[in-house]
């Protein structure tokens, strides 16, 4: 594990079988389970938690303190699941007193130069792609995929399943399952194809399909339209989770379908 050219600082609690290369730098008060690899010039300071089987790609910084004039340099973390990986430059800011941690969950791909900024909320299997920007306090589902150079504006919620298009500025909540695009940003559809990969069924597709047609097609505003899919369409998992997610989201979701696409 100890390359003789990278510091590990004596109170940091690394697996035996960690790879830690040259000129990368371990704080205190750092955790770091079973075979993960840590690529050279990495940065991993005070409160970091990261997972089994990760990879961490040179140039990145895990658990800096936030960007944010409110932090009073309370104790936080930054922690990041099981087999996540980490790309070039990417940062992750450990939380403030308001969540206590940035989280990323099981399984994801955080994508170079990606910024996760304080007490951020990543679920597992999500998909940064390069250059993404996330603001504090945002909630990305899982399975959520954030196209590159996309902006994410603070407290945003993106729903599991989501697709975000590149370059796109959000700033209204993304509901769970539906693929967002255009300026100002818009609903554009279900993400069927990320949901047919996932074994999502042609009935259970439909369903979410007939809901969102509801929503955002048939000209309601969205508390005529959430009346109408509770009255009208049977209960699932899929429905209660959409209907909670705009009930719960303080936002407000995206604007509804317009133009051709």
């Amino acid at each position: 594990m100890n390359q003789p050219l990278a510091y590990v600082h004596p109170g940091a609690k690394i697996a035996k079988n960690v790879v830690i290369e040259p000129f990368t730098t371990i704080h205190n008060n750092v955790i770091i389970g079973d075979g993960t690899w840590i690529g050279s010039n990495v940065t991993i300071m005070e409160g970091a938690r990261i997972g089994k089987n990760c990879n961490i790609f040179p140039g990145a910084v895990i658990s800096a303190i936030p960007q944010d004039l409110k932090f009073g340099g309370e104790e936080s973390l930054a922690v990041i699941g099981d087999n996540v990986t980490v790309r070039e430059c990417v940062t992750i800011n450990r939380g403030t007193v308001a969540s206590g941690q940035t989280k990323i969950g099981n399984n994801c791909l955080i994508m170079a130069t990606a910024h996760i900024a304080h007490d951020c909320h990543i679920g597992d299997n999500a998909i940064i792609v390069n250059g993404v920007a996330l603001a504090g306090h945002v909630i990305v589902g899982n399975y959520a995929i954030i196209g590159g150079l996309a902006a994410i504006h603070q407290f945003i919620h993106i729903g599991d399943h989501a697709m975000v298009s590149g370059g796109s500025l959000v700033r209204k909540d993304v509901p769970p399952y539906t693929k967002a695009a255009k300026e100002p940003l818009s609903y554009v559809g279900i993400n069927s194809v990320g949901l047919r990969r996932r074994g999502f069924s042609a009935e259970k597709i439909r369903e979410i399909q007939d809901i969102y047609r509801i929503l955002y097609q048939k000209n309601y505003n969205t508390s005529q339209a959430m009346g109408i899919i509770e009255g009208e369409m049977s209960a699932s998992p899929e429905r209660d989770e959409i209907l909670d997610f705009i009930r719960n989201s303080s936002r407000g979701i995206m604007k509804g379908y317009s133009g051709s696409y």
